[in-house]
């Protein structure tokens, strides 16, 4: 299980943070998701539940709707200072979004980018927190 849970603490996440997931489809990484529950201690929320959550796992895909207004909705379920992880198709798979939609998204929809890093073998992650309105 340490590598499991590897890719999530190397996310950030730790012990009793509650995630909520938006975005679940058949691409979903399973081995990203199993180890966020691993290191939380947690089972993810779903999209339909209605409570806040400290990070939203946001899986996009370039045709899954506005980028824009898919955020401000994950903003909306965040605790305060809370945290966004946006989840995108690398580049060359189906589904990949350009860079520069990612940061014209975030910053129209009030985050700020904090660092992209790998988040398995077909996902990028963005993390994103609340800036300063």
């Amino acid at each position: 299980m340490s590598d499991e849970r590897a890719l999530a603490e190397r996310l950030g996440f730790t012990r009793d943070q509650q995630a909520l997931e938006i975005g679940f489809d058949d691409d979903t990484d399973a081995a990203l998701r199993d180890s966020v529950e691993e290191v939380t201690g947690q089972e993810l929320l779903d999209e339909d539940s209605d409570e806040e959550a400290d990070v939203v796992l946001l899986w996009f895909r370039e045709d899954d709707g506005d980028l824009t207004d898919t955020l401000v909705d994950a903003g909306s379920r965040l605790v305060e200072g809370g945290t966004v992880w946006l989840l995108t198709p690398k580049v060359g798979r189906d589904g990949y979004v350009e860079p520069g939609d990612i940061t014209e998204a975030a910053d129209t929809a009030g985050f700020n980018a904090m660092k992209s890093v790998a988040a398995g073998p077909d996902w990028s992650g963005t993390k994103l927190a609340a800036g300063r309105h």
